[in-house]
């Protein structure tokens, strides 16, 4: 039996674990803010708040897009969907807000706006403007033009000024950012009936991010195994200057991780070309590297940090692989039936190494990439000791180039060193024309973001028009 709680309600249902909580919250529940759009986890039309009971006895909120988010991983949670936000008798911050600045025009949009930006209020991210954007990055609006919603955002950091106290739910109530029965909630989840589901046989799903958006008729009709709530496959550790990351952990779990943002300055840019916050709430790591998609954008990310992924079968024997042998052709892996991938280890960078990531897509954010790439490379003495090179969209599988790699290793950082490297990485590669690019334009786009890298580490160093010129 599936036990949360819905808004202010209690839910107890049999439904089918692998139902979207979108069709449960609309069709079962009559819900109908909530909105279909998209059904990939793209336009935000169907955003809702997810509230995770912690240890500490704090409800703590997240907004997921539900058209891809299976039911049963609603289980001991609290979900919230715009009707959740409602006032008794007058409109919430987020509405006035979108209201005074004209930010709806046709209105479809304007739920998941409202929840998303609701979400911010409740989240313990600071209360700045950059935040705010954040929060909506994943609602699109075909009307407005955005920047009366941005103007929206605006005037609702304004009014969270005086908010300091992020664990109370006390403030937001008593300045109309959420309704009264919100306080109600930690000790309500606490009295969940909240065992673990019965998990029938059928495919693992953790997240679902990916696997909604390509088979959701089946994984609906069909038992599915659910393992986003597994402990075991959760968490960040860092001992002796090894990152392990369970394969449960989510993106948003590395964006808010203050130690592994200090190892990578600019983790958050990063992950920002990634998805929508939406999506980085949601996506599991493990789902990631198994879709084993040729442009997984966190697959490209571990491959380039050469890491170690430790599996698992129904016995709890461990085996470790290194993630740059694990694809074998497109959409095969080194992954037995029973078989779990339980974490991922790496290396953290050091003072002599470097990490950046690429992407290019047809859109700057929010969009599948026509290639992707990404680099760890050590220096000594202007010499390379160490490099790892990896590009994804021009190849059956995540591409780790290992040849090019292997290069790069003892040789100077020169232009011309590097200008060899791409020769290399072109021999390396095979792309194919398809929807998002020729085999021409990939091949390209995979010389350019290598040589952005250098580019982007090394700017005093290097500028791309120097390597356009001498390619």
């Amino acid at each position: 039996m599936i036990t949360f709680i819905l808004n202010n309600k209690t839910i107890k249902t049999s439904e089918n674990s692998g139902m979207t909580l979108l069709d449960f919250v609309r069709y079962q529940q009559r819900l109908t803010g909530t909105k279909i759009g998209c059904r990939e986890g793209d336009c935000g039309a169907c955003t809702v708040l997810v509230g995770t009971l912690k240890a500490n006895g704090i409800i703590e909120y997240q907004s997921i897009t539900s058209c891809i988010s299976p039911l049963g991983n609603a289980h001991g949670k609290h979900i919230v969907t715009v009707e959740g936000t409602n006032l008794k008798t007058k409109l919430t911050a987020a509405q006035e807000a979108m209201k005074a600045n004209y930010a709806t025009q046709c209105g479809f949009c304007t739920p998941g706006f409202v929840v998303a930006l609701t979400g911010f209020a409740l989240s313990n991210s600071e209360k700045n403007y950059s935040n705010a954007l954040d929060a909506i990055s994943g609602n699109i609006c075909r009307c407005t033009g955005y920047k009366s919603i941005e103007r929206a955002a605006h005037q609702l950091v304004e009014n969270l000024e005086g908010h300091k106290d992020f664990q109370s739910f006390g403030w937001l109530i008593d300045n109309g950012f959420i309704p009264e029965y919100f306080e109600t909630i930690p000790e309500r989840v606490k009295d969940l009936e909240r065992k673990d589901l019965s998990q029938p046989k059928g495919k693992y799903v953790s997240g679902g991010t990916d696997l909604y958006v390509q088979q959701a008729d089946n994984l609906i009709a069909n038992s599915v195994h659910l393992i986003a709530e597994k402990e075991y496959l959760k968490g960040i550790t860092i001992e002796n200057e090894i990152c392990t990351i369970g394969t449960n952990s989510t993106v948003s779990d590395l964006w808010n991780h203050s130690e592994l943002n200090s190892y990578f300055p600019n983790l958050k840019k990063h992950l920002k070309l990634v998805s929508s916050e939406q999506i980085r709430n949601m996506a599991s790591f493990g789902g990631n590297l198994v879709n084993a998609s040729p442009i997984g954008d966190m697959t490209i990310f571990f491959l380039a940090l050469n890491s170690d992924i430790t599996i698992i079968d129904k016995n709890q024997n461990e085996r470790t692989v290194a993630l740059k042998n694990f694809y074998q052709d497109y959409k095969k892996f080194d992954l037995s039936e029973g078989e779990l991938i339980q974490d991922i280890k790496f290396k953290l960078p050091t003072n002599q190494s470097y990490f950046n990531f690429e992407k290019v897509c047809k859109r700057t954010h929010l969009d599948i990439a026509s290639v992707n790439s990404a680099i760890h490379i050590s220096i000594e003495n202007n010499t390379i000791s160490e490099a790892h090179v990896a590009v994804g969209g021009v190849a059956a599988i995540p591409k780790y180039l290992h040849k090019t790699s292997k290069f790069l290793i003892g040789k100077s950082l020169t232009s011309e060193i590097i200008l060899e490297a791409n020769d290399s990485l072109q021999n390396e590669i095979s792309p194919i024309s398809d929807v998002r690019g020729t085999s021409d334009y990939k091949r390209l786009l995979a010389r350019q973001l290598f040589f952005a890298h250098f580019t982007e580490l090394f700017p005093e160093q290097f500028t791309l028009n120097h390597f356009v010129q001498h390619a």
